[in-house]
C-alpha cells in the first residue's frame, strides 16, 4: 500500500503487517492538514531484545515510512488510544536490517511516557518523561549521518530528547522515515497522527526548546 500525504515531499509506503492505513484530509482549514491513522495488531512491536541472542530476529509492528532528501525536521502530533503496557505511536527511521530507531509515546508499563529505542544489531530502550494524556507532539530530525529526536507537549517547546548517529552518511541519507504503531502485549491499539509538518532544514538548537 501507498499514501502520499499532502504535508509530505516524498510518497510512503507501508511495511511489516497491514496497519489498515488511512488519510482522511481537512478541507477547511487554508493549509494542506489531515488525519492519518493506523492500527497495530496483538503482540506487534519492532524490538530486538538486547539480552537475546545476536541473531534472533526482530519483531515487526506495522510501518508506514518514505525517503526524505537532505537535513530534514518531521513533526507530528500523535494520540494513542492505550490499551495495555507498551502501546504506543511511533515516530520511526529506518537505516538498514538491524540499523533503525523509534522514538515514541507509550505507556511503559502504567503512564504515557516518551520513550526512544535506538537499534544496532540489538535494541537499546531509554525512557526521557511522563506525558499527561494520551497525545503529544515528536519530532526527528537528520543531518549527514546524525538524528536528533525531541517531544513537546505543545507543539511549541521541544524537550530535547536524544542524538545519535546510525549508518554513514550513504545509509543515513537514504534512510526511511515515517509512522509505526505497535503493542508488543496487548490485544493491538490504533493511533492518528495529525498537524503533520515537514521541513527541509536541520533545528537551529537542540537545547534550547526551539
Amino acid at each position: 500500500m501507498d499514501l502520499r500525504l499532502p504535508e509530505l515531499p516524498f510518497p510512503l509506503r507501508s511495511y511489516g503487517p497491514d496497519g489498515h492505513w488511512s488519510y482522511e484530509a481537512d478541507e477547511t482549514g487554508g493549509d494542506a492538514a489531515g488525519v492519518l491513522t493506523g492500527w497495530a495488531g496483538p503482540r506487534q512491536d519492532r524490538f530486538v531484545a538486547p539480552t537475546g541472542d545476536a541473531l534472533d530476529p526482530a519483531s515487526d509492528a506495522p510501518r508506514l515510512l518514505g525517503a526524505p532528501e537532505g537535513d530534514f525536521q518531521l513533526i507530528v502530533r500523535v494520540t494513542v488510544g492505550f490499551a495495555a503496557a507498551f502501546d504506543a505511536g511511533v515516530l520511526y527511521l529506518h537505516v538498514g536490517e538491524r540499523e533503525w530507531a523509534k522514538l515514541c509515546l507509550e505507556r511503559s508499563p502504567d503512564e504515557p511516557t516518551i520513550c526512544t529505542v535506538v537499534t544496532r544489531g540489538r535494541s537499546d530502550d531509554a525512557n526521557a518523561f511522563v506525558v499527561d494524556g494520551s497525545s503529544a507532539w515528536l519530532r526527528i530530525s537528520r543531518t549527514g549521518s546524525a538524528f536528533a529526536f525531541h517531544a513537546s507537549t505543545d507543539g511549541e517547546h521541544w524537550t530535547f530528547v536524544r542524538i545519535f548517529s546510525l549508518g554513514d552518511e550513504e545509509t543515513a541519507g537514504a534512510a526511511l522515515v515515517g509512522f509505526m504503531a505497535q503493542s508488543p502485549v496487548g490485544e493491538g491499539c490504533v493511533v492518528t497522527y495529525e498537524n503533520i509538518e515537514f521541513r527541509p532544514n536541520w533545528p537551529k538548537g537542540l537545547r534550547d526548546g526551539s
